[in-house]
């Protein structure tokens, strides 16, 4: 181990290869023929933008952000990788009417909610010079964007009639697909509907048709036969929405620090703010060097939460504080255990593992929530990709 390895305090190892392994999973899963988008959002789902996206480029045809900042560092992260070129860059999300020039500018792709965004895209296209490429979402069932369905195919007419416009994909978004399978196809059946007249229009040109997120995705592909684009998130980082999907996902990240501290406390020792923990027995406790100032959940405190140290799960004792954490090594007794040596929060560590949805669990929270969570003060790691 070299010197600024053991002073790293607290660390996320990203597995390139894992989201390589992931993004081939899904590509299976995927209707047959079907591209597949790497949703990198939110700084990759807290993995890291400028090296995922890079790590990706070779094995997915398009990725997708939610604004035009995102779109710009993604594009920078690939040309200066020099990762392979010509992959769309969708953004998602709404943009505002002061970014939508950029996003033209920046030969992006953008997803409109009405004939009159089209509209405004036309005009900012007409001032940059450059057609803007747009994706008409639309609104089957989850309510924050898209053209409602009665308006839809008055608002294929006019993208498909606008200057300075190429209409080139119809989206929607499954809100429920890992809780609600039957509202989910009614919902698919629904958008099969809409994009059957987008298809019979004159003049429209072969488009992306794409509602598939990684529930859509793992729990009904065998119905999304007419979509020509999956757009994985959650199962591109190794976590599958669906437990009961048998999963060949690897997840792409874990969680570690260091302890900095190990002490023997006496029975009736109290622990941490609020001296919510009683020691009942004397114990050999230990400090790590994480908090929720990086990103661990406050909410865990009390809910039976492990670490990993030596691959045995040591309790979390009392509350989570900002820059530390204090556990319970006692069941390593006997164990040269101290201050430098490694412990995981998310993760695997000899044959015993955390998985981020049990501590998503623990905290009343989702996976995206804690994966997004961990915080810039965390430093990413990213051992070499296989083969290079």
């Amino acid at each position: 181990m070299t010197e600024p390895d053991r002073q790293r305090r607290c660390w996320a190892e990203i597995d390139l290869d894992a989201l390589r392994h992931n993004a081939a999973v899904c590509r299976r899963q995927a209707p047959p023929g079907a591209e597949v988008m790497a949703v990198v959002k939110a700084d990759a789902y807290g993995h890291g933008l400028e090296r995922v996206g890079p790590a990706l480029a070779d094995v997915v045809d398009v990725f997708g952000v939610a604004n035009v900042r995102e779109a710009e560092r993604l594009h920078r992260a690939l040309g200066e990788t020099g990762a392979p070129t010509g992959r769309d860059i969708v953004v998602l999300g709404p943009a505002l009417p002061a970014e939508r020039e950029a996003l033209v500018a920046g030969g992006h792709v953008a997803c409109v909610s009405s004939a009159g965004e089209a509209a405004a895209y036309s005009e900012a296209a007409k001032a940059a010079g450059q057609t803007a490429r747009l994706h008409l979402a639309v609104d089957t069932g989850m309510g924050r964007m898209g053209v409602l369905p009665g308006d839809f195919e008055a608002a294929v007419e006019t993208l498909r009639t606008l200057r300075n416009v190429r209409f080139e994909g119809v989206a929607s978004h499954f809100p429920s697909a890992d809780e609600e399978p039957d509202f989910t196809r009614s919902q698919i059946a629904q958008f099969r509907r809409l994009v059957e007249i987008a298809s019979s229009r004159a003049g429209v040109p072969r488009f992306r048709v794409h509602v598939a997120n990684s529930a859509g995705l793992l729990g009904f592909s065998n119905e999304l036969g007419f979509t020509t684009l999956a757009r994985p998130g959650l199962a591109l980082y190794g976590v599958s929405p669906l437990p009961e999907y048998p999963s060949e996902l690897r997840p792409a990240l874990s969680l570690r620090t260091r302890i900095t501290l190990a002490r023997d406390l006496p029975a009736g020792s109290t622990i941490s703010y609020g001296r919510t923990h009683t020691l009942k027995h004397p114990a050999r406790v230990a400090t790590l060097g994480i908090g929720y100032g990086d990103g661990y959940p406050r909410r865990v405190s009390g809910r039976g939460a492990d670490a990993l140290v030596r691959g045995r799960r040591c309790p979390l004792l009392g509350r989570v504080t900002m820059d530390q954490v204090v556990i319970d090594i006692s069941v390593l007794d006997g164990e040269a255990v101290g201050p430098g040596d490694e412990a995981v929060l998310i993760g695997a560590q000899g044959n015993e593992s955390i998985p981020v949805t049990e501590i998503a669990e623990k905290a009343g929270a989702i996976p995206w929530e804690i994966l997004t969570g961990i915080t810039s003060r965390v430093e990413r790691v990213y051992p070499p990709l296989s083969g290079t």
